[in-house]
């Protein structure tokens, strides 16, 4: 079982096509290694094994019969649970999902099945791919596999740690703000980002229409791009579906651009020693193959973080709107910390974020015309321990990972070495929009000429309801009348109840900082700053 659980999607998939593995025996495997070790681990929220020892036997019958479909053909893969599936729940892990039973797959789902790939599960989401790792949700958040205590990052928190543990060869997530590359970084695996438009988002609950990415992670760079070469494809039923293809992988690392972006540590955020020296380190690999390094800049973290947020919330509250009127405490405390700071945004805002957006892409065409690929941090340390978890986090820090989600090019992210205490150091490689086979190129250059990602987390089984949760310290209303009475005003004009003082809280809480993004965002635009 532990042989392969530990094999690479591409290994698996030549051991299959060389009739050395079966796949109802790679399925029996990953089933049997689910139940010794998910139990504490809490990767999955639905199983699927009929239908997946189902897909496995007709998988072995077709190969056999020399109907072989291609590399995923008999290998498994999970689904965070936002991607449609028909007839089986997908909840997005949220009490306000419970029932919501698709008639029909997501465009991703069905490209899996038609490539041969076995659906093993629903993978835990942070809520509706958004908020935290929250312990008031019906199922409790992923545990990392390198340390249970530590986050597994988010939001597809499930799929880092189902790939992560052997649980499934590889997963689908979600890319918003980081929600790929996070659990990537966290769980020690590979995850991309793919181009903006180049895999459909039908049949995926969405966070956000204008930065929402749909992508694979697995082990290695190699199996991203089998999956990649699956799932991409014009869908003429996603409204912001792309025709254009990715552009060819480069021949070699020789003569490569790589830009490194030291102004993410050294002005924009506070980031670990280690989580530096591993960028240091993927530039020297890549550099010692052949690419031209120097140093880079593009615009400051916040700002692609005050177009993002502005931006991202308001759609998100938009389309929850209705069961966050009706019934708002059925969400989690942490959702809702971030949803609800949506209602201090106005219709200005929201434009005005859009123009700025149109100014900050303008501002990465000289970048992509002198550097072919940008390295730059995948997270600001290792993972952290879940009970560092503050929701308000959200809110005061940018993320590392949102530039890339709205430039709208490919992010790669992979493991770069390991902190003093065992946990995994990710490293993001992104490009222009559609190289995202140069991206893929670069990530299986340095997976050669590395050890990182070979490297597996040592499990234990055992009783999941023994380990410690973690709630979220209730937040708590200001004294300060004016405040109480701006957040009763905001509520109230959102259609939200205006008595809820844990509601009223959160949006105290988040009003200074999305005040402040407004502010940011409150300048003098061209007329072809457009939206």
């Amino acid at each position: 079982m532990a042989d392969l659980a530990h094999l690479s999607l591409a290994g698996a998939a030549r051991r299959i096509a060389a009739r050395e593995l079966s796949a109802l025996e790679l399925a029996e495997a990953t089933f049997a290694r689910i139940a010794a070790f998910d139990e504490r681990l809490g990767s999955h929220v639905t199983l699927m094994t009929e239908s997946a020892l189902a897909a496995a036997r007709a998988a072995d019958a077709e190969i056999a019969a020399g109907r072989r479909r291609g590399p995923l053909h008999g290998v498994t893969v999970a689904l965070k649970d936002i991607y449609d599936t028909e007839g089986v729940l997908t909840a997005g892990g949220s009490r306000t999902g419970l029932g919501r039973i698709p008639d029909r797959d997501a465009e991703t789902v069905r490209r899996l099945r038609a490539a041969g790939a076995v659906i093993t599960g629903k993978l835990t989401t942070h809520e509706y791919a958004h908020g935290g790792p929250s312990f008031d949700l019906p199922w409790p958040p992923a545990r990392n596999p390198w340390n249970v205590e530590h986050f597994s990052g988010g939001s597809s928190s499930g799929s880092g740690v189902a790939v992560a543990a052997g649980l499934c060869l590889g997963a689908l997530g979600t890319d918003t703000g980081g929600s790929i590359r996070g659990p990537a970084a966290l769980s020690g695996v590979t995850g991309l980002m793919p181009s903006y438009g180049l895999v459909s988002r039908r049949g995926v609950i969405p966070n956000s229409f204008t930065f929402d990415h749909c992508g694979p992670l697995a082990w290695t760079a190699e199996d991203c791009g089998l999956l990649l070469d699956a799932l991409a494809g014009f869908d003429p039923e996603d409204p912001r579906s792309s025709p254009e293809p990715p552009r060819a992988a480069p021949a070699s690392m020789a003569g490569l651009r790589i830009g490194l972006l030291r102004h993410f540590w050294e002005e924009d955020l506070s980031v670990s020693p280690e989580l530096v020296a591993a960028c240091e380190h993927v530039a020297d690999v890549l550099r010692g193959l052949g690419a031209e390094v120097e140093t880079a800049r593009i615009a400051p973290v916040q700002d692609w973080y005050d177009v993002k947020i502005t931006i991202a919330e308001s759609e998100l509250f938009n389309v929850h709107r209705r069961n966050l009127q009706s019934r708002p405490r059925d969400f989690g405390h942490d959702f809702l910390s971030r949803a609800l700071g949506a209602v201090c945004f106005t219709a200005q805002d929201y434009v005005a974020a859009h123009r700025r957006w149109r100014q900050l892409l303008r501002s990465m065409k000289p970048v992509h015309e002198r550097f072919d690929l940008l390295i730059a941090p995948s997270a600001t340390g290792p993972a952290p321990r879940l009970d560092a978890h503050r929701t308000v986090s959200f809110w005061r820090s940018p993320s590392i990972t949102t530039p890339f989600d709205v430039t709208g090019g490919p992010a790669l992210t992979l493991t770069a070495g390991f902190s003093a205490n065992g946990l995994p150091l990710g490293v993001q490689l992104a490009a222009a929009p559609f190289h995202d086979r140069l991206v893929l190129a670069a990530g299986q250059a340095f997976q050669a000429e590395t050890e990182w990602g070979r490297r597996r987390p040592v499990l234990e089984a055992g009783d999941g309801a023994a380990l410690e949760a973690y709630p979220l310290p209730a937040p708590e209303l200001p004294r300060d009348r004016a405040i109480q009475d701006e957040a009763r005003t905001l509520a109230a004009l959102a259609g939200l109840p205006e008595d809820d003082e844990f509601l009223l809280a959160l949006i105290a809480e988040a009003a200074p900082h999305a005040r402040a993004m407004a502010a940011r965002l409150d300048r003098d635009y061209a007329f072809s700053d457009e939206i």
